[in-house]
């Protein structure tokens, strides 16, 4: 059996057509949908609930609150009782269609086998993220299997799924946690589409979150730049005293320039580390990653509360 696993937000309008498209791709195999409302501000669970009454293989979660779509991916993935598990999105930007390729590719021995996208649809400044966001995690934080135009769409193994329900990461990025993780992979291309409808939740703070969650969950380079870039800055401002002094110049607005230069600096190494600390902090406190509200078509153990409660 398979679990595809969709996070939903504010995605009435097309969880039909998602659940219609996913009955027609796999006619062939025994499936469950698990689908998970992040606290939505629309009638998603309602129609949630609907699917759920007249399809058995359909399993609702609402969060109690709203947390974003790695923790809602995250929340189907403790929940998932497949021997396989798909992530397929609700905006239908990623065709469940390919869901059969991939399964053939996971029978043949590849543990993840991930969708890669050949073009990404939509705005300019969403293509500009995106090639940033890859640069950095490939060039940066060192996982340079991740492919350069992206791959957010996946089936994963069994043994994957547990290895990732053993991480105790609660600021997770799923896309670099699973890269992280390894295991035999396989990649496949494919177009994305063009959202069906309604607007997405993907705003310039969750972007922002995902990069300093992917940075500071998996490198610590920020630590050594700080460190590198500190030192760099002691010794030029030597040498610029020294010059000053050398050529009886007047260096006090060089020496202010210099001052204001290094106290940003030190402002921003401080937030890096800050970050670090945090995370330790948040870490510590044993806070539940996220909270079940209400759920539809599950019954028993498995509607309980949020990985680490």
């Amino acid at each position: 059996m398979i679990s595809i696993i969709t996070p939903a937000f504010n995605e009435r309008a097309n969880l039909h057509v998602l659940h219609e498209r996913l009955t027609m791709s796999l006619r062939q195999i025994e499936w469950e949908w698990i689908v998970v409302d992040d606290h939505s501000r629309d009638e998603t669970f309602a129609v949630i609930e609907r699917l759920a009454r007249v399809d058995p293989r359909v399993r609702g979660i609402r969060l109690s609150r709203n947390c974003g779509s790695h923790v809602a991916i995250a929340c189907g993935l403790h929940h998932a009782g497949g021997d396989a598990a798909a992530l397929v999105v609700s905006d239908l930007q990623d065709p469940p269609e390919l869901l059969v390729q991939m399964l053939e590719r996971w029978s043949s021995g590849a543990q993840i086998v991930w969708a890669v996208r050949r073009r990404q649809p939509g705005e300019r400044h969403h293509a500009w993220f995106a090639t940033f966001y890859y640069w950095v995690m490939r060039r940066l934080v060192g996982l340079t299997d991740m492919p350069a135009t992206g791959a957010d769409f996946f089936l994963i193994d069994r043994v994957v799924i547990d290895a990732f329900r053993a991480a105790a990461d609660r600021h997770v990025s799923v896309f670099a946690l699973l890269m992280w993780l390894g295991f035999r992979r396989e990649f496949i291309e494919y177009d994305k589409q063009p959202r069906a409808s309604g607007q997405s939740g993907w705003t310039l703070a969750r972007k922002i979150k995902l990069v300093v969650d992917s940075v500071v969950g998996f490198a610590e380079f920020p630590i050594w730049w700080c460190l590198k870039g500190g030192a760099g800055l002691m010794l030029l401002s030597l040498a610029t005293a020294a010059a000053a002094a050398a050529l009886d110049a007047a260096p006090a607005w060089w020496l202010a320039a210099l001052v204001i230069w290094m106290t940003g600096l030190q402002l921003m190494a401080l937030g890096m580390v800050g970050q670090y600390v945090w995370r330790a902090l948040d870490e510590a406190r044993g806070r539940p990653m996220y909270a079940i509200e209400a759920v539809a078509g599950i019954s028993g153990p498995s509607a309980g509360h949020g990985h680490g409660a």
